[in-house]
Protein backbone atom coordinates (compact mmCIF):
# COMPACT_ATOMS: atom_id res chain seq x y z
CA UNK A 1 0.00 0.00 0.00
CA UNK A 2 1.23 3.37 -1.02
CA UNK A 3 2.23 5.75 1.74
CA UNK A 4 0.63 8.97 2.76
CA UNK A 5 3.40 11.07 2.37
CA UNK A 6 3.83 9.07 -1.60
CA UNK A 7 -0.26 9.82 -2.33
CA UNK A 8 0.34 13.69 -1.22
CA UNK A 9 3.39 13.62 -3.86
CA UNK A 10 1.98 12.36 -6.66
CA UNK A 11 -2.19 14.13 -6.07
CA UNK A 12 -3.13 10.48 -5.26
CA UNK A 13 -5.77 11.60 -2.37
CA UNK A 14 -3.49 10.94 0.62
CA UNK A 15 -5.77 10.41 4.07
CA UNK A 16 -4.40 13.82 5.70
CA UNK A 17 -1.79 16.68 4.79
CA UNK A 18 1.58 15.75 6.11
CA UNK A 19 2.62 18.59 8.21
CA UNK A 20 5.90 17.96 10.12
CA UNK A 21 7.05 20.41 13.53
CA UNK A 22 11.33 20.40 13.54
CA UNK A 23 12.55 21.17 16.75
CA UNK A 24 16.26 22.69 16.98
CA UNK A 25 18.50 21.21 19.42
CA UNK A 26 19.07 24.71 20.77
CA UNK A 27 15.55 24.68 21.71
CA UNK A 28 16.14 22.46 24.88
CA UNK A 29 18.09 24.57 26.59
CA UNK A 30 15.90 27.63 25.46
CA UNK A 31 12.41 26.45 26.32
CA UNK A 32 11.66 24.69 30.24
CA UNK A 33 12.32 21.37 28.81
CA UNK A 34 9.48 19.81 31.02
CA UNK A 35 7.20 21.94 29.09
CA UNK A 36 8.81 21.12 25.92
CA UNK A 37 7.87 17.73 26.43
CA UNK A 38 4.64 18.26 27.75
CA UNK A 39 3.76 20.14 24.46
CA UNK A 40 5.36 17.00 22.35
CA UNK A 41 2.87 14.54 23.62
CA UNK A 42 -0.20 16.64 23.77
CA UNK A 43 0.16 16.31 19.77
CA UNK A 44 0.56 12.89 19.29
CA UNK A 45 -0.20 13.37 15.22
CA UNK A 46 2.93 15.42 14.81
CA UNK A 47 4.77 13.25 16.91
CA UNK A 48 4.18 9.86 16.80
CA UNK A 49 5.70 7.16 18.92
CA UNK A 50 7.57 9.92 20.97
CA UNK A 51 9.38 8.75 23.52
CA UNK A 52 10.48 11.77 26.27
CA UNK A 53 13.72 11.66 27.10
CA UNK A 54 15.56 11.53 30.50
CA UNK A 55 15.57 15.30 31.79
CA UNK A 56 17.80 17.34 31.98
CA UNK A 57 18.82 16.44 28.14
CA UNK A 58 21.40 17.68 26.37
CA UNK A 59 20.70 16.54 22.55
CA UNK A 60 23.66 15.43 20.55
CA UNK A 61 24.65 18.76 18.48
CA UNK A 62 25.81 18.49 14.85
CA UNK A 63 29.70 19.09 14.57
CA UNK A 64 28.91 22.79 12.81
CA UNK A 65 26.60 23.40 15.32
CA UNK A 66 28.80 23.22 18.57
CA UNK A 67 29.61 26.58 20.66
CA UNK A 68 33.21 27.08 21.21
CA UNK A 69 33.76 24.33 18.71
CA UNK A 70 35.30 25.55 15.61
CA UNK A 71 35.02 22.64 13.23
CA UNK A 72 36.39 21.96 9.70
CA UNK A 73 34.51 20.05 7.33
CA UNK A 74 35.17 17.82 4.86
CA UNK A 75 35.78 20.40 2.11
CA UNK A 76 38.04 22.08 4.22
CA UNK A 77 35.32 24.84 5.31
CA UNK A 78 35.78 26.10 8.64
CA UNK A 79 32.53 26.84 11.15
CA UNK A 80 32.22 28.63 14.00
CA UNK A 81 28.74 29.22 16.39
CA UNK A 82 28.03 31.32 19.36
CA UNK A 83 25.17 28.76 20.56
CA UNK A 84 25.10 24.92 20.79
CA UNK A 85 22.32 23.60 18.07
CA UNK A 86 22.26 26.88 15.67
CA UNK A 87 24.13 25.96 12.43
CA UNK A 88 27.72 27.91 12.12
CA UNK A 89 28.40 29.99 9.73
CA UNK A 90 32.00 29.02 7.36
CA UNK A 91 34.84 31.70 8.04
CA UNK A 92 37.49 29.83 6.67
CA UNK A 93 37.45 29.53 3.09
CA UNK A 94 40.04 26.82 1.57
CA UNK A 95 40.07 27.96 -2.01
CA UNK A 96 40.23 31.72 -0.88
CA UNK A 97 43.16 32.05 -3.16
CA UNK A 98 42.82 29.97 -6.56
CA UNK A 99 46.86 29.58 -6.57
CA UNK A 100 45.83 26.76 -3.64
CA UNK A 101 43.90 25.05 -5.87
CA UNK A 102 46.70 22.46 -7.52
CA UNK A 103 47.09 21.23 -3.96
CA UNK A 104 43.29 20.66 -3.29
CA UNK A 105 41.74 17.38 -2.34
CA UNK A 106 38.08 16.37 -2.42
CA UNK A 107 36.63 14.03 0.11
CA UNK A 108 36.07 10.69 -0.42
CA UNK A 109 32.48 9.73 -1.23
CA UNK A 110 32.88 6.33 0.27
CA UNK A 111 33.62 7.45 3.83
CA UNK A 112 32.61 10.94 3.70
CA UNK A 113 29.60 12.96 3.27
CA UNK A 114 30.73 16.78 2.95
CA UNK A 115 29.75 17.85 6.29
CA UNK A 116 31.21 14.56 8.23
CA UNK A 117 31.76 10.84 8.02
CA UNK A 118 29.08 8.35 6.54
CA UNK A 119 29.09 4.88 7.22
CA UNK A 120 27.13 3.58 4.41
CA UNK A 121 26.03 0.04 6.18
CA UNK A 122 24.80 1.85 9.07
CA UNK A 123 22.83 3.87 6.47
CA UNK A 124 21.34 1.07 4.74
CA UNK A 125 20.15 -0.55 7.91
CA UNK A 126 18.52 2.37 9.00
CA UNK A 127 16.68 2.41 5.23
CA UNK A 128 15.95 -1.25 5.22
CA UNK A 129 14.38 -1.18 9.50
CA UNK A 130 12.27 2.00 7.92
CA UNK A 131 10.86 -0.04 5.06
CA UNK A 132 9.81 -2.89 7.53
CA UNK A 133 8.25 0.03 9.71
CA UNK A 134 5.97 0.74 6.70
CA UNK A 135 7.65 4.67 6.10
CA UNK A 136 8.19 6.22 3.44
CA UNK A 137 12.45 7.11 3.55
CA UNK A 138 13.91 10.38 2.17
CA UNK A 139 17.20 10.58 1.95
CA UNK A 140 20.05 13.16 0.05
CA UNK A 141 22.66 15.54 0.38
CA UNK A 142 23.46 17.37 3.11
CA UNK A 143 22.73 21.32 3.51
CA UNK A 144 24.30 23.24 1.07
CA UNK A 145 25.87 20.96 -1.47
CA UNK A 146 26.24 22.95 -4.61
CA UNK A 147 26.18 26.97 -4.93
CA UNK A 148 26.52 27.14 -1.59
CA UNK A 149 29.59 24.70 -0.83
CA UNK A 150 30.82 26.44 -3.71
CA UNK A 151 30.63 29.69 -1.70
CA UNK A 152 32.06 27.98 1.48
CA UNK A 153 35.14 27.00 -0.12
CA UNK A 154 35.71 29.93 -2.24
CA UNK A 155 34.19 32.70 -0.44
CA UNK A 156 30.46 34.44 -1.69
CA UNK A 157 32.08 37.43 -2.68
CA UNK A 158 34.93 35.72 -4.99
CA UNK A 159 32.15 32.96 -6.46
CA UNK A 160 30.26 35.71 -7.57
CA UNK A 161 33.37 37.42 -9.50
CA UNK A 162 34.24 34.04 -10.52
CA UNK A 163 31.08 33.72 -12.20
CA UNK A 164 31.09 37.18 -13.56
CA UNK A 165 34.54 36.15 -15.25
CA UNK A 166 34.02 32.85 -16.50
CA UNK A 167 37.02 31.40 -14.41
CA UNK A 168 37.84 28.01 -15.97
CA UNK A 169 38.87 26.81 -12.69
CA UNK A 170 35.47 27.42 -11.07
CA UNK A 171 34.10 25.00 -14.08
CA UNK A 172 36.44 22.52 -13.25
CA UNK A 173 35.77 22.76 -9.36
CA UNK A 174 31.87 22.37 -9.90
CA UNK A 175 32.83 19.44 -11.79
CA UNK A 176 34.70 17.55 -8.86
CA UNK A 177 32.02 18.79 -6.29
CA UNK A 178 29.26 17.64 -8.97
CA UNK A 179 31.18 13.80 -9.27
CA UNK A 180 30.87 13.97 -5.16
CA UNK A 181 27.64 14.89 -4.72
CA UNK A 182 26.22 12.84 -7.94
CA UNK A 183 28.47 9.68 -6.44
CA UNK A 184 26.11 10.04 -2.75
CA UNK A 185 22.86 10.60 -4.69
CA UNK A 186 23.81 6.90 -6.52
CA UNK A 187 24.35 5.08 -3.24
CA UNK A 188 21.14 6.46 -1.59
CA UNK A 189 19.39 5.28 -4.92
CA UNK A 190 20.99 2.14 -4.88
CA UNK A 191 20.02 1.55 -0.74
CA UNK A 192 16.53 1.85 -1.74
CA UNK A 193 15.65 5.47 -0.25
CA UNK A 194 12.06 6.61 -1.83
CA UNK A 195 12.97 10.33 -2.18
CA UNK A 196 16.15 12.15 -2.74
CA UNK A 197 16.42 15.35 -1.08
CA UNK A 198 18.25 18.64 -2.60
CA UNK A 199 18.65 21.23 0.26
CA UNK A 200 20.03 24.12 -0.72
CA UNK A 201 19.67 27.87 -0.06
CA UNK A 202 19.26 30.03 -2.75
CA UNK A 203 17.47 33.03 -1.88
CA UNK A 204 17.90 36.09 0.00
CA UNK A 205 15.13 38.35 2.24
CA UNK A 206 14.22 39.95 -1.35
CA UNK A 207 15.48 37.93 -4.37
CA UNK A 208 17.75 35.63 -4.93
CA UNK A 209 21.77 34.85 -4.03
CA UNK A 210 22.49 34.66 -7.55
CA UNK A 211 21.08 35.75 -11.22
CA UNK A 212 18.90 33.31 -13.07
CA UNK A 213 21.35 33.64 -15.77
CA UNK A 214 24.64 32.47 -13.57
CA UNK A 215 21.99 29.98 -11.70
CA UNK A 216 21.44 28.48 -15.49
CA UNK A 217 25.01 28.35 -16.11
CA UNK A 218 27.05 27.23 -13.39
CA UNK A 219 24.46 25.54 -11.23
CA UNK A 220 21.40 24.19 -13.33
CA UNK A 221 23.17 22.02 -15.10
CA UNK A 222 24.83 20.01 -12.17
CA UNK A 223 21.43 19.95 -10.51
CA UNK A 224 19.49 18.18 -13.42
CA UNK A 225 22.18 15.12 -14.27
CA UNK A 226 21.90 14.39 -10.54
CA UNK A 227 17.97 14.78 -10.73
CA UNK A 228 17.79 13.15 -13.62
CA UNK A 229 19.50 9.86 -12.22
CA UNK A 230 16.55 9.92 -9.51
CA UNK A 231 14.32 10.26 -11.92
CA UNK A 232 15.20 7.87 -14.17
CA UNK A 233 14.52 5.39 -11.58
CA UNK A 234 11.55 6.37 -10.56
CA UNK A 235 12.28 8.06 -7.49
CA UNK A 236 11.05 11.83 -6.93
CA UNK A 237 13.17 14.74 -5.73
CA UNK A 238 12.75 16.90 -3.10
CA UNK A 239 14.23 20.22 -3.14
CA UNK A 240 14.41 22.94 -0.34
CA UNK A 241 15.19 26.43 -0.33
CA UNK A 242 14.83 29.09 2.28
CA UNK A 243 14.57 32.52 0.37
CA UNK A 244 12.69 34.69 -2.38
CA UNK A 245 13.47 31.92 -5.05
CA UNK A 246 10.61 33.31 -7.46
CA UNK A 247 13.34 34.31 -10.19
CA UNK A 248 14.85 30.89 -10.18
CA UNK A 249 11.66 28.79 -9.67
CA UNK A 250 10.95 28.09 -13.16
CA UNK A 251 14.50 26.26 -13.37
CA UNK A 252 14.80 24.50 -10.32
CA UNK A 253 11.69 22.63 -11.29
CA UNK A 254 12.85 22.20 -15.00
CA UNK A 255 15.72 20.77 -13.44
CA UNK A 256 13.72 18.29 -11.96
CA UNK A 257 12.02 18.21 -8.73
CA UNK A 258 8.49 16.79 -7.76
CA UNK A 259 8.45 18.17 -4.35
CA UNK A 260 9.76 21.85 -3.83
CA UNK A 261 9.92 23.41 -0.11
CA UNK A 262 9.99 27.10 -0.09
CA UNK A 263 9.11 29.69 2.38
CA UNK A 264 5.36 31.03 2.14
CA UNK A 265 5.37 34.63 3.32
CA UNK A 266 8.51 35.87 1.79
CA UNK A 267 7.87 33.84 -1.72
CA UNK A 268 3.36 34.81 -1.32
CA UNK A 269 0.86 32.16 -0.88
CA UNK A 270 -0.68 34.32 -3.83
CA UNK A 271 2.61 33.88 -5.80
CA UNK A 272 2.85 29.93 -4.84
CA UNK A 273 -0.74 28.98 -5.20
CA UNK A 274 -0.97 30.65 -8.90
CA UNK A 275 2.61 29.27 -9.69
CA UNK A 276 2.25 25.15 -8.09
CA UNK A 277 -1.11 24.38 -6.46
CA UNK A 278 -2.63 21.02 -8.60
CA UNK A 279 0.68 21.52 -10.73
CA UNK A 280 3.42 20.22 -8.31
CA UNK A 281 3.55 19.04 -4.96
CA UNK A 282 4.56 22.04 -2.33
CA UNK A 283 6.14 21.33 1.23
CA UNK A 284 5.40 24.48 2.87
CA UNK A 285 7.79 26.02 4.49
CA UNK A 286 5.57 27.77 7.60
CA UNK A 287 6.67 31.54 8.46
CA UNK A 288 9.37 32.13 11.56
CA UNK A 289 9.92 35.79 11.02
CA UNK A 290 6.58 37.40 11.86
CA UNK A 291 3.53 36.12 12.66
CA UNK A 292 4.17 32.96 14.53
CA UNK A 293 6.98 35.28 16.32
CA UNK A 294 5.02 38.24 16.87
CA UNK A 295 1.16 37.86 16.08
CA UNK A 296 -1.17 36.44 18.64
CA UNK A 297 -2.38 32.33 18.78
CA UNK A 298 -5.60 33.63 16.80
CA UNK A 299 -3.28 35.08 13.71
CA UNK A 300 -1.39 32.13 13.97
CA UNK A 301 -4.56 29.67 13.56
CA UNK A 302 -5.39 31.90 11.13
CA UNK A 303 -2.20 31.71 8.73
CA UNK A 304 -2.39 28.21 8.78
CA UNK A 305 -5.89 27.56 7.82
CA UNK A 306 -5.58 30.60 5.38
CA UNK A 307 -2.28 28.29 3.61
CA UNK A 308 -4.03 25.53 3.87
CA UNK A 309 -7.13 26.91 2.02
CA UNK A 310 -5.04 28.68 -0.77
CA UNK A 311 -2.75 25.15 -1.66
CA UNK A 312 -4.41 22.33 -0.55
CA UNK A 313 -6.59 19.79 -2.91
CA UNK A 314 -8.28 16.79 -2.23
CA UNK A 315 -6.15 15.09 -4.74
CA UNK A 316 -3.36 16.42 -2.59
CA UNK A 317 -0.10 18.10 -3.47
CA UNK A 318 0.68 20.06 0.18
CA UNK A 319 2.93 19.32 3.04
CA UNK A 320 4.06 21.65 5.61
CA UNK A 321 6.75 21.86 7.48
CA UNK A 322 7.67 24.27 11.00
CA UNK A 323 11.12 24.67 12.29
CA UNK A 324 11.18 25.78 16.02
CA UNK A 325 14.14 28.08 16.80
CA UNK A 326 14.32 30.10 20.05
CA UNK A 327 12.62 33.43 20.25
CA UNK A 328 9.21 31.75 19.27
CA UNK A 329 6.35 32.29 21.93
CA UNK A 330 5.64 30.14 24.09
CA UNK A 331 1.51 30.31 23.58
CA UNK A 332 2.36 30.22 19.74
CA UNK A 333 4.29 27.40 19.66
CA UNK A 334 1.15 25.52 21.61
CA UNK A 335 -0.99 27.55 19.03
CA UNK A 336 1.61 26.25 15.79
CA UNK A 337 1.11 22.45 17.21
CA UNK A 338 -2.51 22.92 17.47
CA UNK A 339 -3.46 24.59 14.09
CA UNK A 340 -0.95 21.96 12.47
CA UNK A 341 -2.94 19.10 14.01
CA UNK A 342 -6.52 20.64 13.52
CA UNK A 343 -5.76 21.48 9.84
CA UNK A 344 -4.44 18.12 9.02
CA UNK A 345 -7.65 16.74 8.30
CA UNK A 346 -8.69 19.66 6.31
CA UNK A 347 -9.81 17.25 3.16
Amino acid sequence: MKSNAYRAIFFEKPDYIPMAFHINAACWHHYPQDWLVDQILKHPLLFPDYRPPKLPYTPVYSLCARRDEPYTDDFGCRWETTDDGITGTVVGHPLADWRAYAAYRFPDPERQMGIGPVDWAKEKESIDSAHERGEFVCRGLRHGHTFLQLSDIRGYSNLLFDMADDEPLLFDLIGKLEDFNHAIVRRYLELGADMISFPEDLGMQIGPMLSPEQFRRFIKPSYARMMRSCRDRGVPVHMHSDGDIRALADDIVDSGVAVINLQDLVNGIDWIRARFRGKLCVDLDIDRQKITVYGTPARIDELIRSEVEALATPQGGLSMIFGLYPGTPMENVAALMDAMERYMQWY
